[in-house]
């Protein structure tokens, strides 16, 4: 099983509908991502203002920061090398 996530962005950034697209073959395979809007708290503008898109795990709070890609976010997840890992 996927452990839950955040995805950490905001409206209008186009690396975070980038790392959206880069994690939609895990959803596929029971991801499930909320993506959380920086704007709406300001402790987290100042935590990730410079830094999204940044995916964290519920479960843990390990954080992967942009850029990342299919292997990086299988490493991340915990998931063997394979058809979304790339």
């Amino acid at each position: 099983m996927l452990p839950d996530c955040l995805l950490f962005g905001t409206l209008g950034c186009h690396l975070c509908e980038q790392a959206e697209e880069q994690l939609m073959p895990f959803v596929g395979l029971g991801l499930q991502v909320e993506l959380v809007d920086i704007a709406e708290r300001e402790e987290w503008v100042e935590a990730y203002g410079l830094r999204i898109p940044v995916l964290r795990r519920v479960d843990t709070a390990a954080e992967l920061g942009w850029p990342f890609d299919g292997q990086s976010v299988a490493e991340f997840l915990g998931l063997p090398p394979g058809p979304a890992g790339g």
